[in-house]
């Protein structure tokens, strides 16, 4: 039986019509928490609301805005006030990586600019919204979407970047919005979804090979640990960016491979 962690809560979960924002999105449903999800994609968005709906029976309310303006981000945030008059979970999932692997030294700045604005700027615009329309009077928690790539050498340059300012910016908001809002965050490695498919040209089975379980993760694994730190199962964890990454994060050093020459693919 689902256990009813999240039941009279409401979550908002940006960036939600697929992969893993899609997935904790469902899994907090599960739980029984009301749901709003935002995307771009206004069909995709509405087709991934009506699932959660039919699966979990929940409250879900698709609302199509773009993570990085200023004005679609305030018209989620109020729309979910309207609807739901309540804002307990935010979860930030939105991550670009229009950069790629292209090397540090020939990144575009302007291309720079526009990830750090979506990954990181618009999450912060995220929380300053929720947290003036409800979590500063009645608390809440917080999730943001790290990667893997925030402390490890992953030849995304751009992409680990702004990863690792998200987590810098996740022990900040812990800090200054304690102790009634919670603010934690997820460090997930290779997960099955089409963001891995765009970035990895090695065969999965070969990656697989490379984790200490023995395999790259699925949605749910996310799902799972986004719905245990938002839960009051996690009441006294704050500022926390948990790996979720088959062992990845502490696997061995190892000397017995050349380096990878700068054109030769690590993914």
């Amino acid at each position: 039986m689902t256990d009813r962690l999240f039941q009279g809560q409401t979550a908002l979960v940006v960036s939600a019509s697929r992969g893993m924002g899609y997935a904790i999105a469902a899994e907090l449903a599960r739980q029984g928490a009301s749901v709003a999800l935002t995307a771009r994609d206004e069909d995709a968005l509405r087709t991934a609301a009506k699932t959660i709906r039919e699966d979990t029976g929940a409250r879900v309310l698709p609302l199509t805005a773009h993570s990085r303006e200023k004005g679609d981000r305030r018209a989620a945030v109020d729309a979910v006030m309207d609807t739901f008059g309540r804002l307990d979970l935010l979860v930030y999932t939105t991550g670009i990586n229009p950069a790629l692997d292209t090397p540090a030294i020939d990144l575009d700045l302007d291309c720079c600019r526009r990830m750090f604005d979506t990954n990181v700027v618009a999450a912060l615009g995220y929380v300053q919204l929720a947290w003036r329309a409800w979590m500063r009077d009645h608390g809440g928690s917080v999730l943001m979407m790290g990667s893997a790539a925030s402390t490890g050498v992953f030849r995304m340059p751009a992409y680990s970047a702004t990863k690792a300012a998200l987590h810098r910016l996740t022990e900040d908001l812990a800090d200054q919005l304690a102790p009634r809002v919670r603010v934690n965050a997820l460090a997930p490695a290779f997960v099955r979804t089409g963001f891995m498919d765009a970035i990895t040209s090695l065969p999965e089975d070969t990656i697989a090979a490379s984790y200490p379980l023995g395999r790259t993760g699925d949605t749910e694994d996310v799902a799972h640990a986004a719905a245990y730190l938002l839960s009051p199962r996690a009441s006294w964890i704050t500022g926390v960016t948990l790996p979720v990454d088959g062992g990845k994060s502490v696997a061995a050093i190892t000397h017995n491979r050349p380096h990878p020459p700068p054109e030769q693919p690590v993914h």
